[in-house]
């Protein structure tokens, strides 16, 4: 498991956010032999931010290399901390003993939702300042940009991107628009042909199911914001001609982050609940939950909400689907679910980490 802690961000009581200079992120690789107690074996000093969809990092399915967007910095303009955007796309080598980080690449302005397809030898990320998505090519731990499409304005803010299993289209949420969007992948390039699904309000993840029958997205409703509602996740039939929207799941305040099991069968979605939002708020609470989603063929059905720590945001599965992750931003921490069947239950146990775990994302293997 890869995990990008941002040092740069939090909130006060007040639910306003307090910014510290950049310096002290880092990114984790962490080993899961015994999945009840996580080993750290790598603390890389890499830059990375929670601005944006908690799969701002992806590992390779052969397990030999990690991307870590870095979207936003923070920079001192006078005696004022102030966010700005970054363009670049961090390269680990995870075959190195220890690992190590190995180039970085420019690409669009603020690099946030990654992913790489089912063979490895590409990469998406959506470039959310510039309403663009970049191809990379990887042969290795060489990864160089090959074709950028547009996707509309920064203004849609396009915020992640999702491969379908055989590496032909992606899945791409475009934010503030309220749209996923179909692109194409043919020889190294991007063609967008202007196919926008509408999803529910502010959609901000977005994730594939194995079959490649339906993709989700975790629709946030309130521009990555609690506000107290109940928000959804949509479900998308890849399989029907044009794709379209079939179905929406009601879930809690704020979901963000999203993952399906490999097996196929579950889906998890990280509630915000209010967990930065002002401790006054009728809509805070100290803890978050994960929804437990069951998928069978295109029927995506809610299950269960178990209570997880403070602001969750990146979710993962391993993968056997035996255990889901939850990155507890605030608390500095993962819960650990097991999973056995269709039924999800907490461990109890949590995952310490050096850090306020912004995303992460797990290995194929």
């Amino acid at each position: 498991m890869v995990v990008g802690n941002d040092e740069k961000l939090v909130w006060d009581d007040q639910g306003k956010p307090v910014l510290s200079p950049a310096g002290r992120d880092s990114v984790l690789i962490v080993d899961l032999a015994d999945p009840e107690m996580p080993n750290i074996i790598a603390n890389l000093p890499i830059k990375n931010s929670i601005v944006g969809p908690p799969a701002n990092v992806a590992i390779s399915p052969d397990g030999a290399i990690a991307l870590v967007a870095d979207s936003v910095d923070v920079t001192k303009e006078g005696e004022t901390l102030k966010q700005v955007l970054d363009n670049k796309i961090h390269v680990i080598d995870l075959n190195a003993t220890p690992s190590r980080l190995v180039t970085s690449l420019t690409v669009g302005k603020q690099p946030s939702g990654l992913d790489i397809s089912a063979k490895g030898d590409q990469a998406l990320v959506a470039n959310r300042g510039d309403g663009t998505v970049s191809l990379l090519s990887i042969r290795g731990t060489q990864v160089t940009m090959t074709d950028t499409v547009a996707l509309g304005s920064p203004a849609d803010q396009v915020a992640a991107v999702a491969f379908t299993p055989d590496g032909r289209r992606a899945l791409v949420v475009k934010f503030a628009s309220h749209k996923v969007s179909v692109i194409e992948i043919q020889d190294g390039k991007l063609a967008y042909n202007k196919l926008d699904l509408p999803t529910g309000p502010w959609p901000y993840n977005v994730a594939v199911a194995p079959s490649g029958q339906i993709a989700l997205t975790a629709d946030n409703g309130n521009a990555g914001a609690s506000d107290g509602s109940v928000d959804m996740v949509s479900v998308v039939d890849l399989e029907a001609t044009p794709p379209r929207i079939v179905d929406r799941v009601v879930v809690g305040d704020g979901p963000e982050g999203l993952a399906i099991s490999p097996t196929g069968n579950l889906a998890a979605t990280a509630i915000l609940s209010g967990g930065n939002s002002a401790k006054t708020a009728y809509f805070y609470n100290p803890a978050g939950t994960v929804t437990i989603l069951k998928i069978d063929g295109k029927q995506v059905v809610r299950l269960k909400d178990i209570e997880v720590g403070s602001l969750p945001e990146p979710v993962c599965f391993t993968p056997d689907g035996r255990y889901l992750y939850v990155g507890n931003y605030l608390d500095q921490d993962f819960s650990i679910l097991k999973v056995e069947g269709t039924e999800v239950t907490a461990t109890g146990k949590r995952f310490k980490v050096p850090g306020h775990p912004a995303s992460a994302r797990m290995s194929a293997r």
